[in-house]
Parts: C-alpha cells; sequence; structure tokens
C-alpha cells in the first residue's frame, strides 16, 4: 500500500538533490536579507556609505553555502563534533592573542582585510556539539545534564570574558533550549537557571524574593532524588544566590552594567546609556501607523540613533515603515520559527531534530532581545537582528545555520502512498 522512500533518490530533475529542501524557510531568509539591504541603505544614505550592498554580497556568499551544505549528510556531522568543538574553542582564544579591540571588546579577528568575530561562528559549533552529545543519550540524569552544562560552559566563558555578554547569553539560550528537547527533566532546568531569577528579584523585591526562592525549593523538592536533602539545599542556592548578587554585579564591567539597568529609567542618562533607547523609542513612535516614508525618517536620516544599521535596524523599520511594517518583519521572523519547528518534528532522527531547535533557539532569542531593547523593554547588550542587522559574521553564520538546517530537511524518510 505505501513505501518509504529516502529522500535525494535519482529522479529525473536536475534539481533532485535539493527536492525535500523547505523553500518557504529559504524564501523568507532571502526576504530578509534582501530587505535589510534596502534599510541599510536607508540608514546610510547620507554618509555615503556602502554596507548595504556588502550586506548582499555577504548575503549571497552565505546562500551558497547553504545551498552546499543542504545537499551534504548532516548525519556526518556526529563524528567531527569533537574536531568541531575543538576548532570553536581555538578560535575563541584565538581573540585573546591576536584580536582586535573596538568599542571596548576584544572579538575580531583580523583574516585578509576581514574583521571576522569567531563568536558568532561558535553559536553554530556549540549546536551541533551539543546535538551530538544529547542524541545519544535515551534517560538523561543529572550527571548527564552535569556533563552537557560543562561542554558548553568552556565557549559560554571565553565569549564572556571577551566581554560580549550578549552573545554570552544567546549560547545559555541554546543550551537551555537543546537541553529541553533532549528529554532533560524540566525541573531541573528551572533550578539551574533560577539563581540568575533570584539575583535579579533580590534587588527589587526582597519579599518577592524570598517567595521566590521558597518555590524553587520546592521544585528542588519535586524533581531532584533525594527529595529531603536537596530541596532545602535548592532553596539555599537560591537564597545564597540572592545574597551574592551585589558580588557578581561587580564582575560585569561598567558598560554592561548601564546597558543592564538603563533601558529601567532612560531619562537618567539622557545623553549616555539612555541616549539609544530614547533616541529609538522616538523613531518608531514618531513612525505610527504607515511610517513616513522610505528614506523620509528624521531620526533615521539625521543620524540621531548610532550603531542604527546593525543593534537598532529595527528602529529605522519602525520610523520609516510603521507599525504596519514591523508587524510584517514580525510576521516573517514568525514564519521561519514556524518552520523551523515544523522540520524539527518531521527530522528522521533526534540529531537532526536537536540541530534544528539549536537554531531555533539561537534565532527567536535574538529577535526577542534586539526587538526588546529597540522598543525599551529590555537592555541593550549587542545582540543583532538576525539577517536584517549588518555584520558579515553573524549573517554567514546564520546561513550556514540555515543550510544545516536545510540537510536536515532535505533528508528526511517520507513515506509515499
Amino acid at each position: 500500500m505505501f513505501q518509504k522512500i529516502r529522500v535525494g533518490s535519482r529522479r529525473s530533475s536536475r534539481f533532485y538533490a535539493w527536492a525535500e529542501v523547505d523553500w518557504l524557510l529559504m524564501a523568507s531568509c532571502i526576504a530578509l536579507t534582501l530587505f535589510a539591504g534596502i534599510m541599510i541603505r536607508s540608514v546610510e544614505l547620507n554618509q555615503g556609505l556602502t554596507d548595504w550592498w556588502q550586506h548582499w554580497v555577504t548575503g549571497g556568499v552565505g546562500l551558497i553555502l547553504a545551498l552546499i551544505f543542504s545537499r551534504c549528510r548532516y548525519e556526518r556531522l556526529i563524528k567531527w563534533r569533537w574536531v568541531i568543538y575543538g576548532v570553536t574553542n581555538l578560535s575563541l582564544i584565538a581573540v585573546q592573542i591576536i584580536g582586535t579591540t573596538a568599542l571596548g571588546a576584544q572579538r575580531w579577528i583580523n583574516i585578509a582585510g576581514f574583521h571576522v568575530q569567531p563568536s558568532e561562528f561558535a553559536k553554530v559549533g556549540i549546536i551541533i556539539t551539543l546535538a551530538a552529545l544529547l542524541q545519544e543519550l535515551k534517560t538523561p540524569n543529572l550527571g548527564d545534564m552535569v556533563r552537557i552544562l560543562g561542554i558548553a560552559a568552556v565557549p559560554w566563558g571565553l565569549v564572556f570574558i571577551e566581554p560580549n555578554l550578549g552573545t554570552s547569553l544567546v549560547f545559555g539560550a541554546i543550551t537551555v533550549g537543546m537541553m529541553y528537547w533532549g528529554n532533560i527533566h524540566p525541573g531541573w532546568l528551572i533550578l539551574l537557571v533560577s539563581p540568575v531569577i533570584t539575583a535579579i528579584v533580590f534587588n527589587v523585591s526582597l519579599p518577592v524574593g524570598i517567595v521566590w526562592a521558597i518555590l524553587m525549593g520546592f521544585v528542588g523538592w519535586w524533581s531532584l532524588p533525594l527529595r529531603w536533602l536537596t530541596g532545602p539545599l535548592a532553596l539555599l542556592a537560591n537564597l545564597g544566590a540572592g545574597q551574592l548578587s551585589h558580588i557578581l554585579w561587580n564582575v560585569l564591567q561598567d558598560y554592561q552594567k548601564m546597558r543592564l539597568i538603563g533601558f529601567l529609567n532612560p531619562e537618567q542618562d539622557p545623553l549616555g546609556s539612555g541616549y539609544h533607547l530614547i533616541q529609538s523609542r522616538i523613531a518608531i513612535g514618531a513612525g505610527q501607523l504607515y511610517g513616513r516614508g522610505l528614506y523620509q525618517g528624521t531620526q533615521t536620516q539625521l543620524n540621531f540613533i548610532p550603531e542604527q544599521h546593525t543593534d537598532f535596524i529595527f528602529s529605522a523599520v519602525g520610523e520609516e515603515l510603521g507599525f504596519i511594517g514591523c508587524i510584517a518583519v514580525l510576521a516573517l521572523f514568525w514564519f521561519v520559527c514556524l518552520r523551523l519547528v515544523i522540520i524539527a518534528q518531521t527530522a528522521k532522527d533526534s540529531f537532526g531534530s536537536l540541530i534544528t531547535i539549536g537554531v531555533l533557539c539561537m534565532l527567536l532569542f535574538q529577535v526577542f532581545v534586539n526587538i526588546g531593547m529597540n522598543i525599551g523593554i529590555a537592555p541593550v547588550t549587542g545582540i543583532p537582528l538576525p539577517f536584517l542587522s549588518y555584520g558579515r559574521s553573524s549573517l554567514l553564520s546564520n546561513w550556514i545555520a540555515i543550510g544545516i538546517v536545510q540537510s536536515v530537511a532535505n533528508h528526511r524518510q517520507r513515506i509515499k502512498f
């Protein structure tokens, strides 16, 4: 009645090698990249810069790489996981030795005149490594989770000390999301992130912080073995995190502190840490429903917003294309995420599914944080908006990630009725 066929079997079409590629996902990413070039040109119209066409050229290279990766068997990456992990860490170590410094951080390596940011490619490297490890676990235990966290902690720490707080947060989102999809107990994941939440809540409201710590004690009692011991330990750990929050705060650089708290009341420092947020909100608010029109935004064309072609490109969309343009961009990102979920659910093995979920977590977290800081509800962390923000390393890494996901889609097993 029906038979299984393997995607990539011989067909008459010359394009049989891409027969099962998710072209809707590919078209969405292409649309975002093309739209980005238009907005970057608008931002830089009066400056005589050429970043907009460089973005398109980089996107074109990324598209070619994605098509190449989509033809390759993604399963082969499993045996290369430690090589990928080693190269990832070595590249991050190289940044500390021969990297160039800009904007108070040492994040780039100069290769043949191009500034390469290894931390962007490290996101893809850690996704592959974690997917290869998690797919081996049938019934993960606490020891497995600790091992996964230890492996992820090395590149995370190297990125954090650059310092690059934004990308280190992306690493955290990728790790937690992939562990959840890999059947790590959700209670353990809640306990994993609870000290960070406790440290924040304790500095906002002490009574709420105590209630949260007690709740985490119950989570520990419910999810951990030796519950009468581990439950109280979870409570004490969160209470300790609240007390140690001041010490952790002093570890951050001054500019990182201002980025984290400036969004709460940017008017306190309107010419310093709050300047970006204030100008971005003015730009988005000025766009109203339909926007001022392409190349017509006052905040955008008069260069009131620094780094608008990178971290704050969404504010240009809001001012020049209005609420309608913002919703269109959000809808396109939603569609990209939807296609990734579908691919993850229909992948032929857990390795492919985990890779796709890792890419989903990477893109989704960046979208939420970047747009959040543009509209003033999240701190400025330097996280780019995927495919839209100018940045060659970021754009290439995104396209490489999409290419690997397309390989997962392209090599699924289908049932023919």
